[in-house]
């Protein structure tokens, strides 16, 4: 034990003192802040806007059909399908004449594309508007539905988790896009520091540097020290990486005025009112305390802590695989892609049903990819983070780690008695065969 705790420190200290290492750790929290900060950015002011000509034989509704900040409309004479362009316009909007006992097709003629999501826009829009003509036609008046659109967007749908007799609000989207994240950091991560050991053990048995450590360490020893030591770095990494992010942010808004900070802070004691007598909150404040509001409901502690766990466990999982095939290659990088092979498609498939599951966390195929270990270290966060036990009970959450620690222990032990042959093995092409006999031939 005290010879495997000598490897763990020296592959920790080995790959934490390197500059590649420190320069990562500390400028992926700035990028990542950087990226979400020009993202944000990029969104408000990278808004396309088009000025749409509308024919409208009709005359149906040219006072029913509302202009956006995207999306002007305009109902201007001699213009057609030919010359809209040059009159200003970006698109021409042409509606047959209307019968209202037959579908009417209207068509979107354009010189550039448009996106999807503005065709859906326009299209609900001229829905709206002809919806709205037809209530006046059958006698409500403009100004009262004008009233009526105006008091349903303060309409807003909040859902809240029942637990006993208290509830707690929740937020699917939030949710998702943790769920997502996660399972998106877990198998980046299983990847990176995956093919790190097994890289790391080619290396010594290319360079015959296993030989020398064996001599006074067990193959064993030896592989469990470096899947440990390679494993505490990316752990270290990870706490480095969500210490700096918290700091960053938080440094971030210090740099919000004095009168918004203000307003963000008399929402948070009033949930989201401002006081009596005082002026209307701005609209950053309100997006500011809505995004603060929304993160709030996440149960933090839960979620980091299965992180940690499924991070750990998700990777001594495949670790040891990749240690393995590691010990039976000799200088062909092409014997360590086919026999990574069976490894990576587990892992694949597991990223593939976790970005189902983040949008469907309770169908069965959700339920048992988080009991199986090759999956459970991803899609398990997906469910998590829905929620516990409201999405996923704490039968299901105990179940899915004592199989992912039993999961670790069989790979160890299969991978150990794969390690202790191949590493010491020179000049012989390996297959998946050879490597199963090594693994359950008798001691």
């Amino acid at each position: 034990m005290n010879k495997t705790w000598l490897i763990i420190q020296r592959e920790y200290s080995s790959r934490v003192k390197n500059k590649r290492f420190l320069i990562l750790t500390f400028l992926t929290p700035i990028l990542i802040v950087g990226l979400i900060a020009a993202t944000t950015y990029f969104s408000i002011t990278g808004v396309e806007h088009r000025n749409i000509a509308v024919i409208d034989p009709n005359n149906f509704i040219k006072n029913s059909l509302k202009n956006t900040n995207q999306i002007n409309f305009s109902f201007p004479n001699n213009v057609d399908s030919n010359n809209y362009q040059q009159k200003g316009f970006t698109d021409i909007l042409i509606i047959p004449k209307f019968d209202k006992d037959t579908k009417t097709d209207y068509i979107l003629r354009s010189k550039k594309s448009m996106g999807l999501m503005l065709q859906e826009s326009i299209s609900t829009k001229i829905n709206s508007a002809i919806e709205d003509q037809m209530l006046q036609d059958a006698g409500i008046q403009q100004d009262i539905l004008d009233s009526i659109h105006k008091a349903s967007q303060y309409s807003e749908l909040k859902a809240y988790e029942d637990k006993g007799s208290t509830s707690k609000e929740s937020n699917a989207g939030l949710a998702m896009g943790i769920g997502y994240a996660s399972g998106l950091l877990i198998y980046i991560t299983m990847f990176i520091y995956g093919t790190m050991v097994m890289r790391g053990v080619m290396e010594e048995k290319t360079n015959r540097i296993a030989e020398v450590i064996i001599s006074s360490v067990k193959p064993f020893e030896l592989m469990m020290g470096k899947i440990i030591g390679i494993g505490a770095v990316g752990l270290t990494q990870f706490l480095l990486w969500i210490i700096l992010i918290i700091s960053l942010t938080s440094a971030a808004a210090g740099f919000l005025p004095a009168d918004v900070q203000q307003q963000v802070a008399t929402l948070q004691q009033s949930n989201g009112q401002m006081a009596g007598g005082m002026m209307q909150a701005s609209e950053s404040a309100v997006k500011i305390y809505n995004i603060q509001h929304t993160i709030s409901t996440a149960n933090w502690p839960l979620i980091i802590g299965c992180f940690i766990f499924y991070f750990i466990g998700g990777y001594l999982f495949y670790a040891a695989l990749f240690a393995a095939v590691g010990s039976t290659v000799n200088e062909d990088p092409q014997d360590a892609q086919s026999l990574m092979f069976p490894i990576t498609m587990p892992l694949i498939f597991s990223y593939v049903i976790t970005t189902m599951v983040t949008q469907n966390p309770n169908t069965p195929i959700a339920f048992w990819a988080s009991i199986i270990p090759f999956s459970s270290p991803m899609v398990m966060m997906a469910r998590v983070a829905y929620g516990v036990p409201s999405a996923v009970s704490y039968w299901e959450l105990a179940l899915s780690m004592l199989t992912l620690i039993a999961g670790f222990i069989f790979t160890t032990w299969l991978s150990g008695r794969i390690y202790r042959t191949g590493i010491l093995l020179y000049g012989k092409k390996v297959t998946w065969k050879i490597l199963i006999k090594w693994a359950f031939k008798k001691a």
